[in-house]
């Protein structure tokens, strides 16, 4: 076992080739900040600060697969491999200088993700460096 973590989210990390600092730390504070654990009402209302919750990075260049054309992915807009790299481990790092207890799975390995979903609530958060991303 390369990493587990107790109640908390599993944050699945593509980078994309137009990645910047900016939307790492962007990315890091709104993960850290995101409200999606029930308070004492069952509404999502609390932080993972709040919960004592943890987070488990995993590299997923995959997430860049474009199926828009033909049957096969294309991952032509995922960063190279050893740029995504450092961008996982920015984002990872970020997370921990906003006091969140992080875990990581590794970089461009096989990996066996089980997952207990008490929701169900998934969200895509994309960085400002990305299309479609808030800023």
């Amino acid at each position: 076992m390369v990493a587990a973590i107790g109640p908390g989210l599993l944050v699945l990390v593509g980078v994309g080739r137009r990645e910047t600092n900016r939307g790492v730390e962007w990315l890091a504070a709104k993960v850290a900040g995101l409200r999606v654990f029930e308070d004492g009402e069952s509404r999502m209302n609390l932080a993972l600060g709040d919960v004592g919750g943890e987070v488990l990075v995993v590299p997923q260049f995959t997430l860049y697969g474009d199926v828009r054309k033909g049957r096969r992915p294309s991952w032509d807009a995922a960063a190279p491999p050893e740029e995504a790299a450092l961008w996982v481990t920015a984002f990872a790092e970020a997370l921990e200088r906003l006091g969140v207890p992080v875990r990581r799975g590794a970089f461009r390995e096989h990996m066996a993700v089980e997952l207990v979903n008490d929701g169900p609530v998934t969200i895509l958060v994309e960085s400002p460096a990305e299309p479609g991303g808030a800023e």
